[in-house]
């Protein structure tokens, strides 16, 4: 019998999860996908936003004001990655410059200071970021917005969660939710698990998974944004996250670098009904192009390396729903959207609170280890780049992320299971790069070959349920665009 059963292995499943470890209890997470972070995790934009970017008041502006302020510390113990860049919210009209004196207004109550948040001209926006276009006439700064890699930072909130006792059972689809006197019986494709509080954290799926349980007030309102990635050698063309004067769909198109320094747009905003539909299209790229042009002109679509989308989990309400009361024992996390992944870190501490006060008893483990090392090992003083190095420290296997074969195989080592191509990338960016894994994914395979002693021609390329099929524009036509 668990104490909690966590359905979901997004982010916020995976905080958590990683919250949860630190006490005296036993805690399940299952994920129906043989990986965590692939639904809507892994395609977020990985913006940590500041405070002033959601309504005071809401539920959703208070988590995510303090998940932000709790980044920081969070990463040093966890080492997934995340800068503090700062962001600019550009206006090009007096109503624009309307909207941006409401957020910084938004954002003064919620705390931040008149030097982390300020209103600013066109000269300042030009000795920020120099590549910005001239059009710009006032912008919103603020020094509290970062990125993170969010794929990442869900491995090591997992990993660390294990570390501390967290079971973790992957590539099991939740069929059937059964409530007992006290308890819950739940039917994951034939494994029967008994837990006596149930947290439903399943992102797109959350709606079903509360119909399960008898719950039909929920309704997922899927929105796909779509996204170009280009390599590092644009990162220079931008030092902050620029974002535009946020419309009703959301925060508008971005112009920012990813935390490994790719230069990235997007993403566009669309309902759609199929929830898996994570397509691209011509239509809306080049949407997406033609307006981060507006705010950084100058970047080259010949050096654009992939395109790709996600899709969120929004609901009619402008809120995040963190329902604990209908259903004794149960809390469910409906319309967890955008910030959610800022938010993450605040969630997992209100869950843990949730859960507390309708009964679980929390006692704080004395031996709850709170540190987790990073993967990627610091290369030797003289790493040479070598593709045919004995040393496996220095033998690079993919030469655009000059990831070595030492770090492919440390990522075996960590607890979480590592079965595919994809989840190999996810942990060490081999594939990532340039080349989109031409070079590397021969080596790659071999390697795994190695570790999890199945056939090559065994080694699955991702890690979902299904082999997925996308209907991506090829990035040549992309680099043919204007």
């Amino acid at each position: 019998m668990y104490d909690v059963t966590i359905i979901g292995g997004g982010v916020i499943g995976a905080s958590i999860a990683r919250e949860l470890s630190k006490y005296q209890a036993k805690v399940l997470l299952i994920e129906k996908e043989k990986d965590v972070s692939l639904g809507v995790t892994k395609a977020n934009s990985g913006i940590v936003h500041g405070c002033y970017a959601t309504e005071h008041g809401t539920l959703k502006g208070a988590l995510a004001a303090k998940g932000n302020m709790l980044f920081k510390s969070l990463n040093d113990e966890l080492n997934f990655g995340y800068r503090q860049t700062g962001g600019l919210v550009a206006g090009f009209t007096e109503e624009d410059e309307k909207r941006i004196r409401e957020l910084y207004d938004n954002g003064i109550k919620y705390g931040e200071s008149r030097q982390d948040l300020q209103i600013i001209g066109p000269s300042k926006i030009r000795e920020l970021e120099p590549h910005s276009n001239p059009d710009i006439k006032i912008a919103l700064y603020s020094r509290n917005v970062g990125v993170t890699s969010p794929y990442e930072m869900t491995i090591a909130l997992v990993e660390n969660a294990m570390t501390n006792g967290v079971e973790v059972l992957l590539g099991k689809k939740v069929q059937r939710i059964q409530k007992q006197e006290g308890y819950f019986i739940v039917d994951a494709e034939g494994k029967r698990i008994e837990t006596k509080q149930l947290v439903n954290a399943a992102g797109l799926y959350s709606d079903e998974i509360a119909r399960m349980a008898g719950l039909s007030k929920y309704t997922i309102l899927p929105r796909k944004g779509q996204y170009i990635l280009f390599g590092k050698d644009q990162g220079h063309l931008v030092n902050h996250v620029i974002f535009q004067v946020p419309n009703v769909k959301g925060k508008g198109i971005l112009v920012t670098t990813t935390y490994h320094g790719n230069f990235m747009i997007g993403p566009n905003a669309e309902e759609v009904s199929d929830r898996a539909d994570l397509s691209t299209t011509k239509e809306s790229l080049q949407y997406i192009i033609d307006a981060a042009r507006r705010s950084i002109p100058g970047f080259k679509l010949q050096r654009a390396i992939t395109t790709f989308s996600g899709i969120r989990a929004s609901i009619k309400e402008k809120d995040f729903v963190i329902d604990g009361d209908m259903v004794q024992g149960m809390i469910n996390l409906i319309g967890i959207d955008s910030p959610g992944l800022t938010a993450a870190p605040a969630i997992g501490k209100k869950v843990t609170e949730m859960l507390s006060q309708g009964g679980l008893n929390l006692t704080l483990k004395e031996n709850f280890t709170a540190y987790r090392a990073p993967l990627v090992l610091k290369k030797s003083k003289d790493f040479d780049g070598s593709t045919e190095h004995e040393d496996p420290k220095k033998k690079i296997v993919c030469r655009c992320e000059t990831v070595t074969e030492a770090e492919i195989v440390e990522s075996f080592t960590r607890g979480l299971p590592v079965e595919s191509v994809q989840s190999l990338k996810f942990r060490t960016r081999a594939g990532m790069g340039q080349c989109q894994g031409a070079y590397c994914e021969k080596r790659v395979k071999k390697l795994m070959q190695q570790e999890l002693g199945i056939p090559y021609e065994e080694i699955p390329m991702n890690s979902h349920r299904e082999e997925i099929e996308l209907n991506k524009v090829n990035i040549t036509e992309i680099r043919k665009m204007t």
